[in-house]
């Protein structure tokens, strides 16, 4: 390993071995293997039924669908995550009605939720950003009392607890996400969850190219019928591969020593990084048991976008991974041309998204690792320090 990376996945013999008995069966789709990773997601999170999919993208765009939304609806949702929460909206005809951040949480703030609902809004996409839920219970009861459905984008949180409860289980449907930077991973991937049988029903059609049949198993078992090939729906190829699957399955079997290790690697951060003014740390609650997606510090008000760019780019030229979590979506290129957002338009979420600097977080990261990155970060901070004061 060449420098540190910002995230790398943990794959062990295990996950090699559960792969390598997949290519052996000769049942690479639509098997057992499925099956029973959506059995663990869903149990985990304590909800009746689990959908794997593609991907969290995919996941999110399936249950949009699923709950009939479409042009000329409008759903809530944030402008600071990753581009896809909002990009799914979009994929089926809807508005993304963006509203602020809560600067503490970097959740939407659901006062502004509640004054963002109108007739034309039909469901509230909230996400758990970093893996954070707060927030998520009065999302609920928002939703609730406008008798909308709320999605739940916990696609950075899975294993996370917050008051007793499972993240995933606050929506009526939820979506995971399963890239290599997640806390477990199949590659690509990503899974629905839901208690509601009648969705959960709909979006595995419409995963396997809308086909109607749910008993339907083996792609080869009906060909004579033609059953295999009749399709009532529009339906999307976003099935999970029984690959994806074992991985999956293999993943989920260590999960409680993942979010231990990402729970280590998160304290010795909080540690070495303690007191600092110049830095803002993850916001952290005692009635919560999170689970670590990323390690994200914000620079304080004295520094804007410029020096935090450049501090980026200071931390990868020492072969520091580091990254800006995340770019407003509003102010994307695509949305700006769409929409017509300019800068100021939500200004809490423009401001923390200027300031952010993921550092490196993976499993396997050991204390001379963190040390390392931390020196080099307050190098890089005394550096912007010096600029500051010359130029003021």
């Amino acid at each position: 390993m060449t420098g540190i990376p910002l995230s790398c996945p943990d794959i062990t013999e295990s996950e090699i071995q559960a792969v390598t008995d997949v290519l052996r069966s000769g049942r690479l789709s639509i098997g057992p293997r499925q099956a029973r990773f959506e059995e663990m997601i869903a149990d985990r999170t304590e909800r009746r039924r689990g959908v794997a999919v593609s991907s969290g993208t995919a996941g999110l765009h399936l249950v949009l669908t699923a709950l009939g939304i479409g042009p000329g609806d409008e759903v809530i949702t944030t402008p600071f995550s990753f581009i896809a929460s909002a990009n799914s909206i979009l994929y089926v005809g809807a508005k993304p009605v963006f509203v602020d951040i809560d600067a503490r949480s970097l959740n939407m703030d659901p006062a502004k939720v509640e004054q963002a609902i109108t007739p034309e809004t039909k469901a509230i996409l909230g996400v758990e950003i970093f893996g954070d839920p707060t927030h998520m219970e009065r999302l609920a009861q928002i939703a609730g009392a406008h008798e909308i459905p709320l999605i739940e984008d916990c696609c950075e949180g899975l294993g996370g607890i917050y008051k007793n409860r499972p993240l995933g289980s606050f929506g009526r449907a939820a979506v995971f996400g399963f890239y290599p930077n997640k806390q477990i991973t199949t590659g690509e991937g990503g899974m629905i969850v839901t208690d509601d049988d009648k969705l959960a029903d709909i979006c595995v059609s419409l995963r396997n190219q809308g086909r109607e049949d749910m008993s339907l198993h083996d792609p080869g078992c009906d060909i004579a019928s033609g059953s295999w090939l009749s399709h009532g729906r529009l339906g999307y190829n976003y099935r999970l591969s029984e690959i994806a699957s074992a991985l999956g399955i293999a993943q989920m079997e260590r999960l409680d020593d993942i979010l231990q290790a990402r729970r280590n690697v998160a304290a010795m951060y909080m540690a070495q990084l303690m007191g600092w003014d110049d830095l803002i740390l993850p916001n952290i609650h005692e009635n919560e048991s999170r689970s670590w997606f990323v390690f994200v510090v914000r620079l304080s008000d004295l520094y804007g976008q410029t020096e935090r760019d450049r501090i980026v780019q200071g931390l990868r030229r020492h072969d520091i991974g580091a990254s800006n979590y995340f770019p407003c979506i509003h102010l994307q290129p695509f949305y700006r041309k769409r929409f017509g957002y300019d800068r100021g338009t939500y200004p809490i979420a423009e401001s923390v998204s200027q300031r952010t600097v993921a550092l490196p977080f993976f499993n396997q990261m050991d204390e001379t690792r963190v040390e390392l990155a931390v020196h080099t970060l307050k190098v890089m901070l005394q550096r912007e320090q010096l600029l500051l004061n010359r130029d003021a």
